[in-house]
């Protein structure tokens, strides 16, 4: 059995990394603090900083942090620098003057003695000074580590690219954590590794983190390997040590496939974005392969949700029905529309500027924060869901002739849930709208609403979906409610109507739908 604990995550990792850390020697070095370490290491990571005055200051301290005092209350150094090390605290700073001229002997002693780094702050500095020191440098760490993440989602969208994609993404997940990834079959058989090697140890342990993962389908667990194969109902992750490496399994696709595992000798904030990614990738690349007749068909219907004739598809296309999904939202990082389809069960998405494959989207727009837009389509069996961060909305079920105006239909959809801030909003069908020419319609509302700008549509549609409310208007579209009223006043100036009439309204409410 391996050294070290283990813990299981029901879940992927997140898509976006903590904050890193801040090691105490990159505060030393600011010459403008003037600070001097007088006692313990001087490799500590500071994780925040915390300023008390407290005669026992362990119950306000959460572990990690710069404390700061001066000494106001300081009776038993011995006895304070026991506390603080019990609370987990990473170092102590102490500032000389006004109650002390230089820092208490014993004090020094008792950090020596308990391995507690203590620094002297001198009194030209302020603890603001050094406050605001911690938080830059932590925010550049971020930054740092930000930036990496994005570099190494593209190597890995990169990668997946590659005639051999599967050892490409291990061998650039490898390369990044610095260690060696795996991939394990079902029965615990290692069928394909990138990276340096590791001991035998190592390895055995990652197959027995494996054998811990479970099978989303509750089917029977495999018997081969040492692992003993996924444990029905088990945890999608799980983590380990051995040797002095830290170890990680995660389950790929459904959890009824292979297993991701990773070693390697440490783990930065951002390594568990980076191997989500790899995650996604390998649970699309690992997933059944499709026959020919499938391929086919699904090109088809990319094409044909992109606005190519249906006659010029339907051949190909299986005859439905079909949902079409619009989304957008995401946290605006690559592969959040990858993500998004990999939860909604499809492997057919498309961007606003083209069909992109799964795990690929996004990828080459860098890892900037505006809202991914995608279309998605799926069988009108599957289940849509909300999804957190996302707006979608969904088409009625259409057959494979009638998919344009399922996406007309997903679009309009989607407006309405950005409109009233909701997370999932399905077309409904019938209604006065189905009795109007869709192209007399459009031509309508084209000549009824060309006054308005679109922040003005946006606010007009946001205020009409809410019912003429300033105030869940303001809420919905995080302005200010006199704002809402100052939009709304100019909307009824530039379209010459009266929107406290019903009619007006409802007139209004179908164009802009």
């Amino acid at each position: 059995m391996y050294e070290g604990s283990m813990t299981t995550s029901p879940a992927p990792p997140a898509s976006t990394p903590p904050a890193p850390p801040v090691p105490l020697a990159a505060l030393l070095a600011r010459r403008d603090l003037g600070l001097r370490l007088l006692a313990g290491p001087g490799d500590a990571s500071l994780h925040w900083v915390h300023t008390s005055e407290m005669a026992d200051p362990y119950p306000y301290l959460l572990g990690g942090e710069l404390l700061m005092t001066a000494g106001v209350q300081l009776a038993d150094p011995a006895r304070y620098v026991e506390r603080v090390v019990e609370a987990g605290a990473a170092a102590l700073a102490f500032g000389v003057t006004p109650v002390y001229d230089t820092v208490p002997a014993e004090l020094v002693e008792a950090c020596a003695l308990r391995g507690l780094p203590l620094l002297e702050v001198p009194p030209r500095t302020p603890f603001t000074a050094v406050a605001r020191a911690v938080w830059r440098l932590m925010a550049e760490a971020r930054l740092h580590e930000l930036r990496r993440v994005a570099e190494a989602q593209r190597s890995l969208a990169t990668a997946a690219a590659r005639p051999a994609p599967v050892p490409a993404v291990l061998g650039a997940l490898a390369a990044r954590l610095g260690g060696r990834a795996v991939l394990l079959a079902p029965d615990g058989t290692e069928s394909a590794a990138a990276g340096r090697e590791v001991p035998a140890e190592a390895s055995r342990a990652l197959r027995e983190l494996a054998g811990v993962l479970g099978r989303r389908s509750g089917g029977p667990a495999s018997a081969g390997g040492e692992g003993g194969g996924p444990r029905p109902g088990g945890p999608a992750s799980a983590s380990g040590e051995s040797g002095g490496l830290r170890l990680a399994a995660y389950a790929l696709g459904s959890g009824d496939g292979p297993v991701l595992g990773v070693a390697a000798e440490r783990r930065d904030p951002g390594d568990h974005t980076i191997t989500g990614v790899a995650v996604v990738l390998l649970s699309l690349l690992t997933a059944p392969h499709r026959g020919a007749d499938a391929a086919a068909r699904d090109a088809a219907l990319v094409r044909l949700l992109l606005g190519a004739s249906p006659a010029e598809a339907a051949a190909a296309l299986d005859p439905g029905p079909w949902t079409v999904v619009h989304a957008r939202g995401g946290d605006g990082t690559p592969f959040a529309a990858a993500d998004l389809a990999a939860a909604l069960g499809t492997t057919l998405m498309a961007s606003d500027t083209g069909a992109e494959p799964l795990g690929e989207a996004g990828a080459a727009r860098g890892s900037g924060a505006a809202p991914a837009s995608v279309r998605l389509l799926l069988p009108a069996s599957s289940a849509v869901t909300a999804r957190p961060g996302w707006f979608l909305g969904v088409s009625a079920p259409a057959g494979a002739a009638d998919l344009p105006a399922a996406d007309a239909q997903a679009s309009r959809a989607l407006r309405r849930a950005e409109a009233t801030r909701s997370a999932l909003v399905r077309h409904r069908p019938g209604g006065l709208a189905s009795l109007v020419d869709p192209d007399e319609a459009a031509a309508h509302a084209r000549t009824l609403l060309a006054p308005l700008n679109e922040p003005l549509r946006e606010t007009l549609r946001a205020w009409l979906s809410l019912h003429g409310s300033w105030d869940r208007t303001a809420v919905a579209l995080d302005v200010h409610r006199n704002t809402v009223r100052q939009r709304i006043t100019r909307c009824a100036t530039l379209l010459d109507r009266d929107l406290d009439d019903p009619d007006v309204r409802m007139e209004l409410w179908f164009a802009l739908g």
